[in-house]
Formats: C-alpha cells, sequence, structure tokens
C-alpha cells in the first residue's frame, strides 16, 4: 500500500513511498515525486468549493425572494423591488457561468496562429465604447492610440483580445471613484512589442496581494467585489489570454494612488499593415 510524505525543502514536496517483496527476502522501496499531482488536485478541490460557494450564495438570496412572494401579500412597489433583486442575483450567476465557460474553453484551445490579424485601432474603439458604456459619464476616460499606430495591427483571435483587455477596463470602472480618471493607452514599443495599458486612479492594492491577483477567486476585498458585481474570474481570463498568445502581463500599483494593468504583446505578433 502506498504511502504519501510530506517533505520540506524550502517548499513543500509530496513523495509517494511504496515497499514491495524483492527476491528472497529483499525489499524494494520504491519513491516517486508527487507535488504536482498533489498541487492539481489541491487547485481542483479549491476550484469546486469556490465555484459552489459562489453559486450558493444568489441561490440563497434567490430562494428566500421566491418565499416572500409566494407566502407575503406584497404592495406593488414591493413585489417591483423583490423581482428587481432577484433579477440582479440571477445575473450575478450568468455572468459567474459565462466566466466559468471563457475560462474553459481558452484553457481547452490550442494556442492562436499568427495569421489571423486585427487592426489595434479597432480593438481600441471597441474597448473605449464598452468603457464609457460602464462608466456612464462617471469618470473622465482618456483613451490614447499614437496616430504613428493607427496602421498597427496584432495576431491572434479577436473575441479573446476584447475579453482580455474589456476585464482590465471593467475592473476599472468597477474600482475607481466617480471623478477620478481612467487612461486607457495603445504604444508599441521600440523593439515591435505591443503594449495595452489600463490605468485606475482607485484605492490601490497592496504589494502582497499582486502576486495572487489572477488566481481564480481571489480577492482583495471580497465583500467589494461583490457588491461592484465582479465574479473573481476576470484577471484569470486576462492572464490565461494573453499567456496563450505569449504575452504577459504586468500589474504595478500603489495603495491609495491607483493602479496599471499593462499587457504586453510580443514583437512577433506586432506589425505595420
Amino acid at each position: 500500500m502506498p504511502v504519501k510524505v510530506p517533505v520540506s525543502r524550502g517548499s513543500l514536496t509530496w513523495l509517494q513511498i511504496q515497499v514491495q517483496e524483492y527476491g528472497g527476502g529483499l525489499k524494494l522501496v520504491l519513491s516517486q515525486d508527487i507535488t504536482e499531482r498533489e498541487r492539481a488536485d489541491t487547485m481542483r478541490r479549491d476550484f469546486v468549493a469556490n465555484v459552489s460557494h459562489e453559486i450558493r450564495t444568489p441561490l440563497t438570496v434567490l430562494n428566500g425572494f421566491i418565499e416572500t412572494l409566494g407566502s407575503l401579500p406584497l404592495t406593488e412597489v414591493e413585489r417591483k423591488r423583490v423581482i428587481a433583486l432577484m433579477a440582479q442575483q440571477a445575473d450575478r450567476m450568468q455572468s459567474l457561468v459565462a466566466d466559468l465557460l471563457t475560462l474553459a474553453q481558452i484553457e481547452g484551445s490550442p494556442r492562436p496562429a499568427s495569421d489571423r490579424w486585427i487592426k489595434a485601432s479597432a480593438l481600441m474603439q471597441r474597448i473605449e465604447s464598452d468603457a464609457r458604456g460602464l462608466s456612464r459619464e462617471r469618470h473622465p476616460i482618456t483613451v490614447f492610440l499614437d496616430p504613428s499606430d493607427q496602421a498597427v495591427e496584432v495576431s491572434g483571435i479577436e473575441s479573446e483580445w476584447l475579453s482580455a483587455m474589456g476585464n482590465l477596463v471593467s475592473n476599472a470602472v468597477r474600482y475607481t471613484p466617480a471623478g477620478q480618471p481612467i487612461e486607457v493607452r495603445w504604444q508599441t514599443l521600440a523593439d515591435g512589442t505591443g503594449e495595452f495599458s489600463v490605468r485606475d486612479h482607485g484605492a490601490g492594492i497592496d504589494a502582497e496581494h499582486i502576486p495572487r491577483l489572477t488566481e481564480r477567486f481571489y480577492r482583495v476585498d471580497g465583500s467589494r467585489s461583490r457588491d461592484t458585481g465582479g465574479t473573481g474570474l476576470g484577471l484569470s481570463i486576462v492572464k490565461h489570454v494573453v499567456q496563450r498568445h505569449g504575452g504577459e502581463l504586468k500589474i504595478t500599483s500603489e495603495k491609495g494612488k491607483g493602479s496599471v494593468f499593462t499587457l504586453q504583446i510580443p514583437a512577433v505578433r506586432v506589425r505595420k499593415a
């Protein structure tokens, strides 16, 4: 019967050890490093637990409202308010399922080829439109694309780039107080690398949280994220999209001074048409 043993080597390592009869009265000891398998199992368990928790909360609220509608005589104003709150919780579950499906699709697909090109200017126009629609004039929004980059194109899957860029802009709108500016920028660096960045002037993020921001369901402030409609999956989607395209997500932030989220796109996926 194999036995799992934790071993500390700076970081926790798991070994599976098994003893078998070998020859005349001899015994063979087999050991196998199963750290990655244990880590994957832990991630799966945490993921299922997190999904269950995220869905259970709005379901509990919906059940409570359904009981209220069925058992209490409500005025028309009260009835409309309850239905509006039910719709809000249903939308929250729908957003969560949509983000889960997006993640599953991204993770299960091969790396995008470099033969499909999208104009950076078209991406920026879509992102600007979405940003202004989300903000509803609560924030001064600046979208900058240098005239020399008007002809720049990016290779990959358009819907994935829009999803990644849109998630960054959506987060900026959610977490930036009304009246504070949001800046969205595209620039092509001297080495041909493309950079899409979103700067907000929100509360900022403590350095200890930054390495974990792209983990699924990780929240710096869980109550605030739920109040603003976040699913906890947005930055995980951003990370997977940019990595699938060979790029990198960089995050810089200072408490009380806002944050900058930057997608760095490799030069091989950027060209001037």
